[in-house]
């Protein structure tokens, strides 16, 4: 076949969505993230956890495509681990989204992926770092993936500095529920994980039980 009578999904760029969040509290970080991973109109997985180990008290939220992102992560791990053997401690958050950062300007042209990065140390405590295309900036919360344009008004209204630990995954839920119920491309389960000085927890929402508001 000639260019000319190719179909468009052919050469038509293949949109991903998602929704991804952390938000820092004192002592610790909470990470979330929907479940869905979609190709255009199609959802290709309902189950992917997007939230991905980098150390024992470091992690990310991936979005983009699913392939870039967990390839970028899974090469943090490993720089991370060599890296913590090398120094003789953990390492710190702010070294794990440096090395985030770094892949992800030199493959700017290649990869299509971005990821939040988060967790705690013990010189900084709980942080929260986004990371696109060379940028590199700590925040309180950060928000990211097609479900976030849904929930920047909620997310701005609701946070406030000094949220416990219950109260922050309160807002990241509430939040994620908000995402999946308007945007298309989010949905499934919700993925929360909480980082502190002590453990690290994995929690699974289903969709059954995510908090409902007036239109659902």
């Amino acid at each position: 076949l000639s260019e000319k009578n190719e179909p468009e999904w052919l050469s038509e760029e293949v949109k991903t969505g998602t929704t991804i969040l952390a938000i820092e509290f004192d002592g610790g970080v909470v990470l979330g993230s929907d479940s869905r991973v979609s190709a255009g109109a199609s959802v290709v997985n309902r189950v992917m956890n997007k939230l991905s180990q980098l150390h024992d008290k470091i992690y990310c939220a991936l979005s983009g495509s699913a392939a870039d992102a967990q390839t970028i992560a899974e090469v943090v791990n490993y720089q991370l681990d060599v890296h913590s053997m090398e120094i003789g401690e953990d390492p710190q958050v702010r070294s794990a989204a440096t090395l985030v950062r770094n892949i992800s300007y030199k493959y700017k042209e290649e990869l299509s992926a971005h990821l939040i990065v988060a967790g705690w140390d013990r010189r900084k405590g709980g942080q929260v770092y986004a990371t696109l295309n060379g940028l590199l900036t700590r925040q309180p919360f950060a928000v990211g993936g097609s479900g976030s344009s849904y929930v920047y008004g909620f997310v701005d209204a609701e946070y406030r500095k000094g949220m416990s630990k219950e109260e922050c995954q309160k807002f990241v839920v509430s939040t994620l529920s908000l995402a999946m119920n308007r945007d298309g491309s989010s949905g499934g389960v919700a993925y929360l994980v909480t980082i502190d000085e002590h453990c690290t927890e994995e929690k699974v929402i289903l969709g059954n039980d995510l908090p409902t508001f007036y239109d659902q």
